[in-house]
């Protein structure tokens, strides 16, 4: 049986020796040349839905408000243009069920210059004319002295009520504040008479099941805010990853093994800091008061510094940094052999980019294809959601045989429909349609998705492949880097556009097939949470489930897939079977070296995450003096902190996948090597002088020589 686990029979047979054989194939044709037909037809079609959307659409409908009328509030160049806000005549009616429905308060609806200050009934109001002269700025436009009360709330022309408001997306909502343990409205605590009590009285017992969503929503805006006075300082951070990341790749060709191992001893510190730190946090609030209350008792409170005051919290972070710890100095401890072999490859490696550094940068490219189809992506869905018109419904408050039925505003007035409901208003309901195009864009808007997923992981397939061509004729080179060609990785991306864009297609659309499907189960299974069946959502899970891991392992075939491709000129099919009985017939190395190798790259992604999330939080926390002056003030340090502790874990995923295609195809490359040749003078190992060792191989040297 072959070195190091491989078996034959069902894993199909190695690869015989061929001496014209020097790297990935120049004279070779196009691949999977239906699904490149159809990729090229569907982005086609996804121009002309592009198209369509944009002739359709208005985005204005996302960006302004709209009135009663279809109207948008504060749009330039319209009559409304200093009226940026949406006032409510009874916002009470907006919590609704109808509302799920429509998607529409059942109430009137005007823009206004500013959102109401002040409680103020009507039949207050209407007493002074001062008060009066300012109710009418929310009222409809026809209101005047000489109308008496009834009249005016009989037409509808002006709420029965004001309440202190303020702008929130451009929509006046009420101020709501909290007084004696009491949830009250805007700073109004004394009313004149029982009827103002009672209108009171019903607005806070209507406004308290509101009271969680707007603490969520001062949470966003003073999140908004946070970012506005700090965005700054997480750029100037984002760059420092991104440079740390460079130095430490670069660090990599010539220090390979120190590095790793340095890099681990880092790791292992500073979760050994931060273990040191929250035990000192939480011996610090020992016997202070209100420190041993529970997390569960506190419940759910929206400043999140709270919860530092207390500590179960720190003894949560404790704990949790002391199991990550352990495991890594387990992890480290059983495989340090395999370690060594690991590092061995990441030399490796370290040179075949140290001969090809353009290929560092090659991220970035994919990036900002990525960054287009996101872009398109985003701009169509917009424009596809807002490319209905406007549908305009019969509102009442006693009953009427023409409720929520569609009508013209430009005519109710003088209709049947009027004359029968004198009550009845009819405002704009929601935006829809009759034609084919409204009916099928459900459809239209699956298809943006659909090709989304499509053309994304399309392109990173590219990057994939692109990479694997390059890296590639690194190994393969009889004397390195002589016999490296020019450009290589400009070259990889060549034979990929103009040979295997079906093979990409091929693979990108199955991946996405599933994906799209995993996103309906994620649909259905928001749709059925309030259902009772267990069954259905024991299949469901299981389905989703299913589809996790089989989008895993195909990402897996397609990425070596791509490789065997890259390398030999195949079509999909044929590349994705070569690479699986490769890699099952070296199951071990696959499962011990390769894994290995993926682990300690991680290690270098989170020493430089733990390294930007250290001094973020010292610097944005204040805890260090030198930076308490030069910090911004925020409502919530962790704004920061988080988020350059997720985008630099993102900066350093894209530098290091660079590291970790090129171990993957090096280490395919190994394995071929490993079956096409044998040592001898004849069948010469292609691998490096340093590989040879660890394995405790030696190319033979001809006698004759």
């Amino acid at each position: 049986m072959p070195e190091g686990g491989e078996y034959y029979g069902k894993n199909g047979e190695p690869r015989k020796h061929d001496p014209s054989f020097s790297g990935p194939i120049q004279n070779r044709g196009c691949t999977d040349i239906v699904c490149c037909i159809l990729f090229i037809i569907a982005i086609l079609g996804y121009i002309a839905v592009g198209i369509l959307a944009w002739s359709q659409g208005d985005p204005r409908k996302v960006i302004y408000p709209t009135d009663s009328r279809g109207q948008f509030c504060g749009q330039a160049g319209t009559p409304l243009e200093k009226k940026p806000f949406l006032f409510y005549f009874n916002i009470m009616k907006c919590a609704s069920p109808m509302v799920l429905l429509e998607f529409q308060c059942p109430t009137t609806q005007m823009c206004v210059e500013k959102c109401p200050d002040k409680f103020m009934t009507l039949i207050k109001a209407y007493a002074v004319n001062s008060d009066f002269a300012y109710y009418k700025n929310f009222c409809e436009e026809g209101v005047t002295n000489t109308m008496g009360v009834a009249e005016i709330l009989k037409q509808r022309l002006c709420p029965a009520m004001l309440l202190p408001s303020k702008p929130f997306t451009r929509r006046c909502f009420p101020a709501l504040g909290m007084k004696g343990g009491v949830i009250t409205v805007g700073n109004s605590s004394t009313f004149n008479d029982g009827n103002e009590i009672r209108n009171a009285q019903d607005l806070v017992a209507g406004v308290q099941n509101a009271t969680v969503v707007m603490e969520a929503r001062q949470v966003v805006m003073k999140i908004f805010e946070d970012f506005t006075h700090c965005w700054y300082w997480i750029l100037l951070g984002l760059v420092i990853a991104m440079i740390i990341s460079l130095v430490f790749l670069i660090l990599l060709r010539f220090l390979a093994g120190i590095m790793v191992w340095v890099m681990i001893a880092m790791l292992v510190a500073v979760i050994g800091y931060g273990i040191f730190h929250c035990y000192m946090e939480y011996a610090a609030l020992k016997g202070e008061a209100g420190a041993n209350v529970t997390i569960k008792d506190l419940g759910f409170q929206t400043d999140f510094t709270v919860y530092l005051q207390i500590r179960q919290t720190w003894l949560a972070f404790i704990i949790i940094l002391a199991i990550v710890e352990v495991i890594i100095i387990l992890l480290l401890i059983f495989l340090w052999k395999r370690i060594l072999i690991a590092i061995a490859l990441i030399k490796e490696a370290s040179r075949a980019i140290g001969h090809m550094l353009c290929s560092l940068f090659y991220p970035l490219f994919t990036f900002l294809l990525l960054a287009v189809v996101i872009a398109y992506w985003g701009v169509t869905a917009v424009f596809l959601s807002t490319s209905n018109q406007p549908i305009y419904k019969i509102f009442n408050e006693t009953n009427c045989d023409y409720s929520r039925q569609t009508c013209d505003p430009a005519n109710y007035s003088t209709s049947p429909m009027k004359a029968q409901c004198a009550d009845s208003k009819c405002l704009f309901a929601f935006y829809g349609g009759e034609t084919p195009y409204h009916k099928y864009l459900i459809a239209l808007q699956f298809y943006n998705v659909f090709l989304f997923f499509w053309c994304a992981n399309f392109v990173l397939g590219l990057g994939q492949m692109t990479l694997a061509g390059a890296f590639a004729s690194y190994y393969w080179a009889a004397k390195k880097p002589d016999d490296i060609p020019a450009f290589p990785v400009f070259s990889s991306l060549g034979r990929s556009l103009r040979y295997h864009t079906g093979t990409l297609a091929f693979g990108s659309l199955i991946l996405s097939i599933i994906q799209i499907i995993r996103v309906l189960l994620e649909y259905l299974d928001h749709k059925l949470k309030g259902a009772q069946n267990k069954f259905a959502k024991f299949l469901l899970c299981c389905l989703k489930c299913c589809f996790w891991c089989l989008e895993k392992f195909v990402k897996f075939l397609n990425r070596n897939a791509y490789i065997m491709s890259a390398i030999y000129g195949k079509n999909f099919c044929t590349s994705a079977r070569d690479a699986f009985f490769l890699l099952m017939r070296n199951v071990i190395r696959v499962a011990v070296l390769d894994k290995v190798t993926d682990f300690i790259l991680f290690l270098g992604k989170l020493l430089i995450v733990g390294l930007l999330g250290v001094f973020s939080f010292f610097f944005f926390s204040g805890r260090v003096k030198a930076f308490q002056n030069t910090a911004p003030t925020l409502n919530y340090y962790w704004v920061p902190i988080l988020t350059m502790v997720v985008c630099s874990y993102l900066i350093a995923h894209a530098f290091f996948s660079v590291y970790s295609m090129c171990v993957d195809t090096l280490f395919l490359c190994f394995l071929e090597d490993l079956e096409r040749n044998d040592g001898s003078p004849e069948r010469p190992y292609m691998m490096s002088e340093n590989l040879l060792k660890i394995l405790k191989k030696k190319n033979k040297t001809d006698p004759a020589q």
